[in-house]
């Protein structure tokens, strides 16, 4: 799968991505300090989805109907390195077409799905 990891998460869940055969790239070292829109508008132009900590994503998701190729959001009182990563381990059980397209909430305990939102061409 292709990922842009928002700043927020951080490089190092970047890199563990590509070390497990996806194509994932950083925010953080990429584009930092880009506004949120521009974030989710890079990552649609590229297919990618987006892998987060921001709420904000849900706004531009659900409120402004901003077009993406997929959303997961990681929630987590204590968010380490390797409690980020256990996140994501958690969301790629879920098959490809479950992720893509979709906005997924991750947290140490449940995974809840949205349905099929704003694919854009």
């Amino acid at each position: 799968m292709r990922f842009l990891v928002d700043e927020c998460v951080g490089p190092s869940v970047a890199r563990w991505l590509c070390e497990n055969n996806h194509d994932a790239k950083s925010a953080y070292e990429d584009c930092r300090g880009w506004a949120d829109e521009r974030i989710l508008e890079k990552a649609r132009s590229e297919g990618r989805v987006v892998v987060t900590m921001d709420k904000d994503f849900g706004d531009m998701v659900f409120r402004m109907k901003l077009p993406h190729c997929g959303v997961i959001l990681l929630r987590s009182g204590f968010p380490s390195i390797a409690k980020k990563i256990s996140l994501m381990q958690m969301a790629l059980t879920l098959p490809e077409d479950q992720i893509s397209g979709r906005f997924i909430v991750v947290t140490e305990t449940a995974m809840r799905i949205a349905g099929t939102l704003n694919i854009s061409d």
